[in-house]
């Protein structure tokens, strides 16, 4: 019976999508069309061919839904994958443009596609195979809703899907980290509200009389996004079957609005989420308590009060007023402090338990994830003081502060938090080698200092450049100079994502030989030596 819903549910969204494909007011709303209805009846055969309307945990109907979210691990793995190997090719065709491929392969395009799929569908479904998991076990519940969690996954999937072929047909509103048009906004818009649903029904139904502090990172995320999505993106379609529309603000008030909403995407998709990430698998890992509950709770509070208010730093020397550069300039100042708490909080929770840096990669992992959390989240209010935005501002240095914090704390986290799910949702003892672990944790990590510090030395070099002036107050330095002076960063940036990337691709092979159930015949990474004499 749901199998016939489902397949009536496809087909009479697929006559929507022919509908479009056939009328649309132009050319690029059709093709969007076209590959939505591609989309669509693929689903259609997958759901026959496999005769049924879900998985079915092999928990049982009384234990946990563990079906969507071995599918999020899935997900992550290869979209993280994808959005990787799609910055080295963005970072090469910096450092060699002829790599540029108009129309639809050139820098303008591929760029977003980029950002998008790691923030959004690395960084995005990592988050819902998380709380996923961590709701369900931290309330001792299963997931509310029924097949509503199944909806969420890959509605999000067709969220991602649209959203990055839109890129490359130039389907975009041109926003920072919210290009997709109108119609694909809508999609994402319902799919939230879902995912809401799910996980508020979950925490509202739980057996656990405590909310675990991990669940409050979680929610905030999940209703902070909700709120920052719906205000950023109010449009008015020119045509309810065409792909452009034109935003409800304008000038000034638009571009505050778009980075009040910009600014909030790092602080509560990527910051305040694998918060949540951090204060379960670290302490899971680590086999032992957080360091300070109490300390939580006081991060958890002080950082959504503060986030809130930083956007304005994005938009110094502008025609944004003072004041409010001002202001948000203050607040990110005043993030230092629950920043710094959490950071000290992640990583005093490995005491006792330090010894765990020899023998186990994924808390090496997990700790240098916590180390650059707390560098990201210094370097962050330190360039938001005016003297120093005035030599950053438009830089690469802005670029290397940017990876390594997607990098080197949403990466790693997320990296280590898989590493943890992988044997436990697919009921193996181990990883199929822990030597492979502590690899993919050497090329990750080089690949990102590489690339952050070459990006620092780019951007501090770009500043000084463009402010050079001679003694009659003439510029030294003509802006295709800097660029030129830009080669040879461009391509040691080019080879750091490629150390990374080349992580990841350790990492899937590990995780595909763990869930095949094969172990590794290795020596251990630390070999026991005999106590000395006394």
């Amino acid at each position: 019976m749901k199998l016939t819903l489902q397949v009536i549910a496809l087909a009479i969204a697929a006559v929507v999508a022919l509908i479009g494909a056939a009328q649309g007011a132009d050319a690029l709303f059709r093709a969007h069309s076209w590959v939505l209805l591609l989309v669509l009846v693929l689903t259609a055969f997958f759901l026959l061919s496999r005769g049924q309307s879900r998985t079915v945990d092999s928990t049982g109907e009384v234990g946990y839904m563990d079906g969507p979210i071995r599918y999020g691990v899935v997900a992550t793995v290869f979209w993280g994958i994808v959005g990787f190997l799609v910055g080295v090719v963005i970072a090469s065709q910096l450092a060699f443009p002829a790599l540029n491929f108009e129309p639809y392969l050139n820098f303008g395009r591929v760029r977003p596609l980029h950002t998008s799929a790691v923030i959004f569908a690395f960084g995005g479904n990592a988050l819902l195979c998380t709380s996923f998991y961590v709701v369900q076990r931290t309330c001792r519940a299963r997931l509310f809703g029924g097949d509503a969690a199944w909806f969420v996954f890959w509605g999000y999937q067709l969220f991602i899907v649209l959203a990055a072929t839109g890129y490359l047909l130039g389907v975009t509103q041109s926003k920072e980290y919210a290009e997709p048009e109108w119609y694909v906004d809508l999609w994402l818009t319902i799919v939230w509200v879902v995912y809401l649903i799910v996980f508020l029904g979950t925490i509202l139904k739980r057996k656990e009389p405590h909310i675990y502090v991990a669940n409050w990172f979680y929610l905030a995320f999940i209703v902070t996004i909700a709120m920052l999505h719906v205000v950023n993106n109010l449009s008015l379609p020119v045509s309810f079957l065409g792909s452009v529309s034109y935003s409800a603000f304008a000038g000034v008030q638009d571009a505050l609005t778009q980075w009040w909403y910009g600014h909030n995407a790092v602080g509560f998709f990527l910051t305040a989420g694998f918060l949540g990430m951090m204060y379960y698998f670290m302490p899971k890992q680590a086999e032992r308590p957080v360091y300070s509950y109490r300390l939580s709770i006081i991060h958890f509070w002080a950082l959504i009060f503060l986030y809130i208010w930083a956007g304005p730093h994005h938009l110094h020397y502008t025609a944004l007023p003072d004041w409010a550069q001002t202001l948000g300039m203050v607040f990110s100042i005043m993030l230092w402090m629950p920043s710094w708490g959490g950071m000290i909080n992640g990583l005093m929770t490995l005491s006792g338990a330090w010894d765990k840096l020899r023998t186990d990669p994924i808390i090496r992992m997990m700790v240098i994830a916590v180390a650059f959390y707390g560098m990201s989240t210094f370097e962050g209010p330190m360039m938001s003081i005016k003297a120093v935005n005035s030599l950053s501002h438009y830089t690469d240095w802005t670029i290397g502060h940017v990876h390594s914090g997607a990098l080197g704390w949403v990466g790693m986290i997320t990296f280590g938090a898989i590493y943890f799910l992988v044997p436990r949702l697919w009921g193996r003892k181990q990883l199929y080698s822990l030597r492979l672990v502590n690899w993919h944790l050497w090329l990750a990590t080089l690949g990102i200092v590489v690339y952050a510090a070459v990006m620092w030395v780019s951007g501090i070099t770009q500043g000084l450049m463009w402010r050079e002036y001679d003694a009659e107050g003439f510029l030294v330095y003509s802006f295709a100079e800097s660029v030129q002076a830009m080669h040879p960063y461009f391509v040691i940036r080019t080879l750091g994502g490629l150390l990374y990337l080349i992580g990841a691709l350790v990492m899937a092979y590990n995780l595909v030989q763990t869930i095949r159930g094969r172990v590794r015949d290795e020596a251990p990474l630390v070999t026991a030596h005999a106590a000395p004499a006394e």
